[in-house]
């Protein structure tokens, strides 16, 4: 017990560790798609609820907003108020929007990969499980929850994130912006869209590599929900 608890610590410094090294690297955190930037620095928390469970994955993902608070902070642009109190016109909703959608990154895909692996277990035995055989010989572990998991961490991010912001400062942010008020909505969803969708698709294929890969080496399943 106590080299598991040693164990799990590990794991956790380390992939906090990977988060500190994209939040504050430049020119890593952020892979260019194109029109727009994608960014990974959310992979170790998805990666991490799916290894170590709901509760050291929500660390990490406070970890994760912590390091958006930090730089907003320090290196401010013009909406970072939404993410800090400390800049001119945020206020304590920014630390709600800062923290709470980040650290249910590190809860959300633990719960969508739980969920999805007793359907496809059962699924499985119902049909023989020829089709899963085949990906667990290939990945190790099926890559569909482990993808689902990490398109739902991503999309719990972006989705959170750019709705808090209408909600609680829409008309700051329509004036930060320059857009106005009436097109905040459409202009949110553009957001969610053209950022919000590669970020997620990306994530999907990530944490699948990823997280099946780990899965693979460890020779575990995901956690019970008390890890």
């Amino acid at each position: 017990m106590k080299n598991s608890r040693t164990l799990a610590m590990a794991q956790v410094a380390l992939l906090g560790a990977i988060i500190l090294i994209l939040a504050f690297t430049p020119g890593i955190g952020y892979i260019p798609l194109g029109v727009t930037r994608a960014t990974i620095i959310h992979i170790p928390v998805i990666v991490g609820a799916i290894l170590l469970g709901p509760k050291k994955g929500a660390l990490l993902g406070f970890l994760f907003g912590l390091t958006s608070f930090i730089n907003n902070t320090i290196n401010p642009t013009v909406t970072s108020f939404t993410f800090t109190p400390f800049y001119n016109g945020g206020n304590f909703w920014s630390l709600v929007i800062c923290f709470v959608p980040r650290i249910l990154v590190g809860v959300v895909p633990y719960f969508v990969y739980k969920g999805l692996k007793l359907i496809g277990n059962k699924l499985s035995k119902k049909e023989g499980g020829k089709v899963r055989t085949f990906f667990t010989k290939l990945f190790g572990t099926n890559p569909l929850p482990l993808a689902a998991a990490g398109l739902a961490g991503s999309l719990t991010n972006t989705v959170l994130v750019m709705s808090l912001i209408g909600i609680c400062f829409g008309k700051a942010y329509s004036a930060a912006k320059d857009i106005l008020p009436d097109a905040l909505w459409g202009v949110i969803m553009g957001v969610v869209g053209v950022n919000g969708v590669p970020e997620a698709i990306l994530a999907a294929v990530l944490t699948a590599a990823i997280a099946g890969a780990l899965l693979r080496f460890l020779g575990k399943k995901a956690p019970k929900t008390s890890a």
